[in-house]
């Protein structure tokens, strides 16, 4: 039972319940200024208040007010992110042709003499067996200069069109590629060290067009692929017991067209070969010749002395 006062009879609570009352009647006038002045706040931030106005709505529903403000600023602050991020690698504000090229230039060294390492190179349909981005890889039986692949690219598959634009045996590979999701132009050197020691050297112009493409852009994904990919090539051509025999395609290729065919080229190197092993021949029977006229000399000069 509430208290009263002796002299006047009235409940001592009354005024503390008037006060809260007159309070309480104030409230939304004070809650509406307040909320007034944060939404012209955050709209000068946001271009338009948008945040307060899907909280406003989601109060009305029954939601704590706070947690709606806090809630829709949580996911404006996403979405711009997300923005920032299509902005960053072509997507949603660029321009469609504004496109920028990822140079990628990796070298290894392969304790395998050049040939068999050029030739293990050119077995195109062994790329799968060694390396983690590609799938799979076909080539046009017709035309030497054409050849699809199948790259695995984060949680998807991408299919490329390659065409070898130039092509010299035991030299280099000048290539380009195009597939829905960029293109590529790029070479690939060989360069002997040693008899048993050969420098692979790759250079790669990337353009990406696909979204995962361009992000994998940013961190610089591809770069980090090829050099992954030739660190396999190396392993594999290093360990694998049957290189010595691997017979690669060593035709020659000139503004994407076939010069020389594979057969027309291991002839020709064949009669080289034959014609430098009778030359070789040739000198060293002319030295065993020289020795032994040397010392036939040296035998009759010791005669004459006797």
């Amino acid at each position: 039972m509430p208290d009263r006062d002796e002299n006047s009879g009235t409940s001592v609570s009354e005024p503390f319940e008037k006060v809260r009352d007159g309070l309480m009647d104030l409230l939304p006038s004070v809650l509406k200024m307040v909320m007034s002045k944060v939404t012209d706040i955050v709209s000068s931030e946001d271009g338009g208040g948008s945040a307060i106005e899907k909280a406003a709505s989601r109060a009305l529903k029954g939601e704590n007010p706070v947690k709606a403000f806090v809630g829709e600023k949580a996911k404006d602050a996403g979405e711009k992110v997300a923005d920032k991020a299509k902005e960053a690698v072509g997507e949603g504000g660029s321009e469609a042709g504004d496109l920028k090229a990822v140079n990628i230039i990796e070298h290894i060294d392969v304790g395998i003499p050049l040939s068999q390492v050029y030739n293990q190179w050119t077995q195109l349909r062994d790329f799968s067996n060694f390396t983690n981005g590609v799938s799979s890889v076909s080539v046009d039986d017709e035309d030497e200069t054409q050849s699809d692949w199948k790259v695995r690219v984060w949680p998807s598959t991408r299919s490329w069109k390659a065409t070898v634009l130039e092509q010299v045996p035991d030299e280099r590979i000048v290539w380009t590629s195009e597939g829905s999701m960029g293109t590529t132009h790029g070479c690939v050197s060989f360069h002997k060290l040693a008899d048993r020691l050969t420098r692979v050297v790759v250079v790669v112009e990337y353009y990406p067009s696909g979204f995962f493409e361009k992000l994998g852009n940013i961190w610089r994904a591809q770069g980090r692929r090829l050099r992954l990919d030739l660190k396999h090539f190396q392993r594999y051509v290093t360990l694998q017991a049957d290189v010595e025999d691997a017979e690669g395609w060593r035709g020659e290729i000139r503004d994407s067209e076939v010069v020389r065919s594979h057969d027309e080229v291991v002839e020709a190197e064949e009669e080289a070969e034959k014609r430098r092993k009778e030359r070789r021949k040739a000198r060293a029977k002319a030295r065993s010749k020289k020795a032994e006229k040397h010392r036939d000399e040296e035998e009759n000069h010791d005669e004459e002395e006797d």
